[in-house]
């Protein structure tokens, strides 16, 4: 049993829309694909992986230092103890040998997208889902296939204005979304207490708007949104600053009574941990928004997972950013809180399986071994083009 080959392709976003620090003109993302000589049913089984949105493809460190580290190795070193499958964590460790701690940069990135890859390969060698996998190996052995997921847009568009807004927010309602999301700081206070109060007056008794700044606000403009965010029943209001600055976040927890939302832009079970120590988050009201593809990837996530539940948190409190089905898998497996879903945006890589619905705010996971890319038509396509 061995690994045959790993390709990287980068792919573009090629989107006009902004959130309050970065547009996407020119994002990437790095699609790859991992080959081994296993076959079931005579095909070969390859497994598939991308980095979440907001963050550049990887593939020259993937090529230059992740990938050559992996094919170089003994093929036997990267087995499990019965020899019959991968072993994440083994393939892991291969990846970061030579790399000092700390500084985690944007080979988080790179390694975590080969990680998604490694478990969907892992996984469609056991003829399992992710979900199950999970679940038999760290979680309950009872995976929870409805998963809450929330629909996460409201970008700032040059053409957009309050229309467009509601627009956009209704479909997503229409759609069965219970909670949605919408970007704040990308205009002054007043201009987006507006777009709130119109996204506000189209939900209904059971519905729920969360905003987003992406890290824009330094302390004073963090607080002057949490004065007026305080006057309406949001959801949560995320990433009000730098992901670091853990007194921004301390000193917003002592003015801002209801719920905040971060961590999707900390990297390691190291910055998890100082979060939670320093930054005065709250167990029983905030959440916490670690993405695996962006940390290392799974192996990584499992670490952060045991540093929250150190500290006494639920896994109910985690709820992942990136909108991606290996997090929503890892959410059914593992018993997280949800997941966060791009109905139309970062297409085709957000969002479900086909004929994947949303009721009431839940989506229900198809069995489909690996991850379930397979299920998604447009994705799988340009998945099995990188070796076609």
């Amino acid at each position: 049993m061995k690994i045959t080959k790993i390709i990287e392709k980068t792919k573009f976003i090629n989107s006009s829309m902004k959130n309050a620090y970065i547009d996407f003109s020119k994002m990437t993302l790095s699609l790859v694909a991992i080959c081994s000589d296993v076959k079931k049913n005579g095909k070969q089984l390859i497994g598939y992986g991308f980095n979440s949105n907001g963050r550049y493809g990887q593939g020259n460190l993937m090529r230059e230092r992740f990938i050559p580290r992996i094919m170089e190795s003994n093929q036997n070193d990267l087995l499990n103890e019965k020899g019959n499958n991968f072993d994440p964590h083994k393939i892991w460790d291969v990846m970061m040998r030579n790399e000092k701690p700390g500084g985690h940069g944007e080979r988080s990135v790179a390694v975590g997208t080969i990680d998604m890859a490694i478990w969907d390969l892992v996984s469609k060698i056991e003829d399992k889902p992710l979900y199950q996998l999970l679940s038999e190996r760290y979680g309950n052995n009872k995976p929870e296939k409805k998963v809450f997921v929330y629909a996460a847009g409201g970008y700032y568009w040059p053409d957009g204005d309050l229309n467009s807004l509601k627009s956009e927010i209704k479909s997503y309602l229409d759609r069965g979304y219970s909670v949605v999301k919408k970007k704040i700081g990308g205009m002054s206070l007043s201009e987006d207490c507006k777009r709130i109060e119109a996204v506000l007056k189209i939900l209904g008794p059971n519905q729920k708007l969360a905003v987003d700044a992406n890290g824009k606000f330094n302390l004073k403009t963090a607080l002057d949104y949490a004065r007026e965010l305080s006057n309406y029943n949001l959801f949560w209001y995320e990433e009000p600053g730098d992901p670091l600055d853990f007194e921004l976040h301390y000193k917003l927890t002592k003015e801002y009574k209801k719920s905040l939302a971060t961590g999707e832009n900390l990297f390691s079970h190291q910055d998890a941990r100082n979060l939670i120590r320093y930054s005065g988050i709250r167990k029983d009201k905030d959440y916490l928004q670690f993405d695996c593809a962006l940390s290392y990837g799974l192996v990584e996530y499992l670490k952060i997972l045991k540093v929250i539940k150190e500290f006494g948190w639920s896994f109910d409190r985690c709820i992942p950013h990136g909108g991606h089905q290996m997090s929503l898998a890892i959410a059914a497996g593992l018993g997280l809180g949800g997941n966060e879903s791009y109905p139309d945006l970062f297409q085709p890589y957000g969002g479900f399986p086909d004929n994947v619905e949303v009721h009431n705010g839940y989506v229900e996971l198809p069995d489909l071994p690996g991850i379930g890319f397979e299920g998604k038509n447009d994705l799988i396509k340009q998945m099995r083009d990188l070796i076609n």
